[in-house]
Order: C-alpha cells, then sequence, then structure tokens
C-alpha cells in the first residue's frame, strides 16, 4: 500500500510558534509512515520538512521555481515546476489530506483548491472558512487525519 500523503501549506514567513508547530506536524506525520508534501521552501513549509527529515520521512517539495537548488534542505524528493504560485494546484491534488499552519493568500488559495477537489483541511491558527476543520494544536490535527484516513481505507 502507498504510504498516505499530508500536504502541510502555510506561512513563508512563520512566527517562531507556527515553526514549531509545523515541524511537530512533520514529526507526528513521519512517525505514522506518511509522506509530506509542501511548496518545499521556508517557514511552515521548511519546518514540516525539518520534523519530518528528522523522523526519517519522506518529503516531496512542489517548488514554485526552475531550480531544485531552492529547496529547504530537508526536502528528499525536489520538484521544479517553473510555476509560481500555480503549483499550488499540484499541492492540493497531490495530498489526500491538508493542515493548514497560519498563512495568507497563498495558503487560502491551497485551501480554497483542496476543498474544491473535496480533500479535507485542518487549521491550526490559519483561515478557517467554510467547511475546514479547525484543530488547536499538532496532535490534535495528526489525530484528525488519522481519523480520516481511517474512515477512507476501511471501506
Amino acid at each position: 500500500m502507498i504510504p498516505p500523503i499530508l500536504g502541510v501549506i502555510g506561512a513563508a514567513d512563520a512566527s517562531p510558534a507556527e515553526y514549531e508547530t509545523a515541524r511537530k506536524v512533520g514529526t507526528l506525520a513521519a512517525g505514522r509512515g506518511w509522506t509530506l508534501v509542501c511548496g518545499g521552501l521556508t517557514g511552515v513549509m521548511e519546518a514540516a520538512s525539518r520534523g519530518a527529515n528528522e523522523s526519517n520521512g519522506t518529503v516531496v517539495g512542489i517548488l514554485p521555481g526552475a531550480s531544485r537548488e531552492d529547496a529547504n534542505k530537508f526536502v528528499t524528493i525536489p520538484i521544479s515546476t517553473n510555476m509560481g504560485h500555480a503549483r499550488n494546484v499540484i499541492i492540493a491534488h497531490t495530498a489526500e489530506i491538508l493542515i493548514a499552519i497560519g498563512g495568507s493568500t497563498g495558503t487560502l488559495s491551497e485551501i480554497a483548491i483542496a476543498r474544491k477537489l473535496g480533500k479535507p483541511v485542518f487549521v491550526i491558527g490559519s483561515w478557517e472558512i467554510a467547511d475546514t476543520i479547525p484543530t488547536k494544536d499538532a496532535k490534535t490535527a495528526i489525530e484528525e487525519c488519522q481519523r480520516h484516513l481511517d474512515r477512507i481505507y476501511s471501506t
């Protein structure tokens, strides 16, 4: 069976609290054997990548530019798209479930795309819009993601 793919989206300029939350999400996801997909750059993306990488997880970075050298040092599989913000569509399509941490309008666009595709988005201090699922911390978000995955794979 292919491991579940968790998308982590959020602030490129993360606050220290957002950074630590995202790092914990990455650590917990890798501990469950999930693959992490993100935008591969700084802030929340770097923190989640770091947590997953330090826990021997796989991190796919969908990069906005043409060079895989742009990826943060914790990405294990950099994918250069040269698509700018349009790469958000690839992230949303690739992930089975997403966790949004902080973020601005780029994060909002990823949330909207994911919801349009019918994918659940769990939010921690991010956009709480229609059909997103607010969670209080990394542990709760990962537990909610697991419950969702259990429902998908039990049918």
